[in-house]
């Protein structure tokens, strides 16, 4: 099963050279996910070879521009594209007043529906579940209402020894029961035991989203043990105090969070325009998590 996020943009606050403001697509099972939408998102989705028509469903941290000023452009373009399903949209409430306004005053009426779920910055909850993932967000704290994402993979079903099935002459119509876990009583008077003829399916795997943030402990449960985690590296460690007043982490907090909450492997991103080059932020998070990459845009991660 794929799970795995491309880096769309991994800039802060503005568009510099080489990199864009921030916008991730992660990817389960063929299945598409926006997760931020910074100014030039349609661009980075045409360079990097991804049709925006298969994404259906499009997460928003918070509502500074760097986040969401790219999604009143996608938005408009899937209609001029003749655009006809739905597509799902988890943001803060006013969000949908600037949509709508947006489209107001263009006299755009949009030929596709949008679901619109509003997010809350006040508690941790699930807010999104099909087939492939489950989807929590979880309270940040940032200058204004932010909230972080995680999704967690649903256990597939068990996997079958075909070969051995085979062997056995054991009817094909028996297989779902058996990957269901089901041992079986066959009208022969054979018994067939589920673990003869099964293995477990991979483990589950998480992935932790942590948009802008101070360092703060209070969500730090909420991204235990994550297989990736991505969180937000602003500055240096030396501007910590530029960090603190603009609600931002540090390269090196982040590498600490990512020790103290049991990642797996850490992605930093949402790198301030001042650095022209990324090696210092990822040498200083690495000096505490060694697993540790920068978020480069068109990157892959396999979670």
């Amino acid at each position: 099963m794929k799970f795995e996020v491309t880096i769309l943009g991994s800039s802060s606050a503005t568009p510099v050279y080489n990199r864009n403001p921030t916008a991730q697509l992660l990817n389960c099972n063929e299945k598409f996910y926006l997760i931020d939408c910074g100014e030039g998102t349609q661009q980075q989705l045409i360079k990097y070879g991804f049709k925006a028509s298969k994404i259906d469903y499009v997460f928003i941290s918070h509502l500074h521009g760097d986040h969401y000023f790219g999604l009143i452009g996608l938005l408009s373009s899937l209609h001029l594209n003749g655009r006809v399903k739905p597509i799902k949209i988890f943001a803060p409430e006013p969000l949908q007043e600037i949509l709508a306004l947006q489209f107001k005053y263009s006299e755009t009426v949009i030929r596709y529906p949008i679901e619109f779920v509003v997010t809350q910055a006040t508690e941790s909850v699930q807010i999104f579940e099909n087939a492939d993932l489950v989807v929590d967000s979880f309270v940040l704290n940032h200058r204004i209402p932010c909230t972080g994402f995680k999704f967690t993979q649903k256990k597939r079903l068990r996997k079958l020894i075909v070969e051995k099935l085979e062997e056995e002459q054991i009817d094909i119509e028996y297989y779902p029961l058996l990957k269901r876990g089901v041992d079986l009583n066959l009208p022969d008077g054979r018994v067939i035991l589920n673990k003869d003829y099964t293995t477990d399916s991979d483990t589950p795997k998480k992935y932790g989203y942590c948009s802008d943030t101070l360092f703060d402990e209070t969500y730090f449960n909420n991204i235990a043990d994550c297989d990736l985690l991505y969180h937000e590296a602003t500055f240096l460690h030396e501007m910590l105090d530029r960090a603190n007043i603009t609600h931002h982490t540090t390269a090196l907090q982040a590498g600490e969070i990512a020790k103290m909450t049991g990642a797996a492997k850490l992605l930093i991103g949402h790198f301030s325009s001042r650095y022209k080059t990324l090696q210092p932020l990822l040498d200083e998070a690495k000096s505490v998590f060694e697993n540790t990459e920068l978020a480069i845009e068109g990157n892959t991660y396999i979670i």
